[in-house]
């Protein structure tokens, strides 16, 4: 069986079991975590994680961020600028970024057809990579979570760290991991 296989089938255990509604917001995020090198198969599978939670009693958003810096940059009025000279764009212009990419999924999470029941799902997450800390944002949208937040992980779950595209820096968050193997 593939990775993406493995996690698929760990995923559909995992959100048929009853969920507790009295946790706090990160411990309502999960990760799918799986290797880089798969990004395309789990991006083909993303229906089936649809499926899977369906077939669970539970609804679905799909929130994809792989578009998202090209959107805000479209928009950007200094991007021209940005273009000639990256070097210009700072943390404090980066920032404004990660404000747009909180906002969106701030804005899938609290939508009118999402309720405690709902999985909403973020894709695309390594697109970030370079821009701003998955850390912060996931920091920035925990308090927003009705129901749980599927985040598509490719990177590394090892010893309760995370680490995006398996970036040499890590961090510890109180997400749930789903990982190829059973976590016991």
């Amino acid at each position: 069986m593939s990775e993406i296989d493995l996690l698929l089938r760990e995923y559909e255990r995992f959100v048929a079991l009853p969920w507790q509604s009295h946790v706090a917001g990160p411990e309502r995020v999960w990760f799918a975590v799986y290797d880089p090198s798969q990004e395309r198969r789990l991006r083909l599978r993303v229906p089936e994680f649809e499926i899977a939670t369906t077939k669970a009693g539970h609804t679905w958003r799909f929130v994809d961020l792989t578009d998202a810096f090209a959107h805000w940059m479209e928009g950007h009025k200094y991007r021209q600028a940005y273009f000639q000279r990256p070097q210009l764009m700072t943390d404090a212009v980066l920032a404004g970024f990660k404000a747009t990419v909180v906002e969106q999924i701030v804005t899938a999470l609290t939508g009118p057809d999402v309720d405690a029941n709902t999985v909403v799902a973020v894709g695309g997450l390594a697109s970030l990579f370079g821009f701003v800390r998955a850390s912060e944002v996931m920091e920035a949208v925990a308090p927003s979570i009705r129901g749980r937040l599927l985040v598509f992980f490719s990177g590394s779950y090892e010893n309760k760290m995370y680490r995006l595209l398996d970036a040499r820096d890590g961090w510890n968050y109180l997400a749930i991991p789903i990982t190829a193997q059973a976590q016991r």
